[in-house]
């Protein structure tokens, strides 16, 4: 992992760094996710063997090869793709910015005095998730499900002490001029 330090810039101090949650993890969008990933998985694997069983025409036999390896995907795939994504995340909030160093060498930099909607969703324990852009049914269903197309806002994801950190942010935020002591 690196250092978010490498990634500040002159005169810019880093206020809080952290990581998500680490390993496999269940989210609520899998009370939903899972039946359905078990019936689509099933139903696939039953239509392959059927095909392969039966002597059906290649074609029939190539069709369900895709809907089997989706029904893998959304079954076990995506608990694994979403613990080494997470384990190669890095989150941190500076003076002037939001940075999130992700898997692969990406890098999110989002300006404070330019961050629009910031949403938190808690835990009992104190972790949580903090979205920074507009949060739909979208948002919520696919958090941490990583799927190719989907286009989700940033996020700081299964922080623990995810309240204090959203106050760190609020706080770094620059105050409108309204707000200023002149």
């Amino acid at each position: 992992m690196t250092n978010l330090s490498q990634h500040l810039a002159k005169g810019e101090s880093l206020r809080w760094s952290g990581r998500p949650r680490q390993g496999i993890v269940l989210r609520s969008s899998d009370a939903l996710m899972i039946p359905f990933s078990i019936l689509w998985a099933g139903f696939a694997l039953f239509w392959e063997a059927s095909v392969l069983r039966d002597g059906a025409p290649t074609f029939f036999a190539l069709w369900g090869i895709p809907f089997v390896l989706v029904g893998l995907y959304v079954t076990m795939g995506r608990f694994f793709y979403d613990a080494m994504r997470r384990g190669k995340t890095e989150y941190g909030v500076t003076d002037q910015r939001i940075i999130i160093d992700g898997p692969g060498g990406t890098l999110t930099s989002l300006e404070l005095g330019t961050l629009g909607e910031v949403t938190i969703s808690t835990k009992g324990d104190g972790s949580g998730t903090i979205v920074f852009g507009p949060s739909n049914l979208m948002t919520a269903m696919y958090a941490g499900t990583p799927w190719p197309g989907l286009k989700l806002p940033p996020t700081f994801d299964l922080i623990p002490d995810a309240r204090r950190v959203y106050e760190i942010i609020r706080e770094s935020r620059p105050r409108p001029i309204s707000q200023r002591a002149i």
